[in-house]
């Protein structure tokens, strides 16, 4: 007896996304990207609709944001067991910088090799009130109906 085997999530690496992207631009059908690929075009369209089928704009850091190097200090400053506005002074940053870094990841267990990677995640996770996720416009809606009722 034959069975059909489950293949399982592939995900595309950032060259494969770039030709998508230049092959979407170029106005190919969903269907004919996959088949360079060998998927179905169910498996484009995610990769196209995420930006609008524009490739986004490469990411830079802010200059406001602690640099690698900034982070190993704080790093290494909790492990001296020294205060924030202590390491705040080394570094010649605000004390509130390197308070929201520090608690942003992990309070006084911060570890600078894990921080960029989860800085990215933060900036990639779907905000509670983002507008793409809908919940705001049911919260206006909402509110809307709310006040409708008691001002009439």
């Amino acid at each position: 007896m034959l069975q059909m085997g489950y293949r399982g999530r592939i995900y595309f690496t950032e060259k494969q996304k770039s030709e998508i992207w230049d092959r979407g631009q170029r106005g190919e059908s969903m269907s004919s990207i996959g088949r360079r690929f060998d998927r179905n075009s169910s498996s484009i369209y995610p990769v196209l609709a995420k930006t609008g089928g524009i490739r986004p704009a490469e990411r830079r850091r802010s200059r406001l944001a602690l640099t690698l190097a900034e982070r190993e200090e704080v790093s290494r400053g909790l492990r001296a067991r020294l205060s924030l506005r202590a390491i705040a002074r080394q570094l010649r940053r605000a004390p509130s910088t390197i308070s929201r870094e520090v608690s942003r990841n992990g309070g006084r267990a911060f570890d600078a090799r894990f921080t960029l990677k989860s800085g990215h995640e933060q900036c990639q996770r779907q905000h509670p009130l983002s507008a793409s996720n809908g919940r705001i416009d049911q919260q206006a809606d909402s509110d809307l109906a709310y006040w409708s009722e008691r001002l009439t």
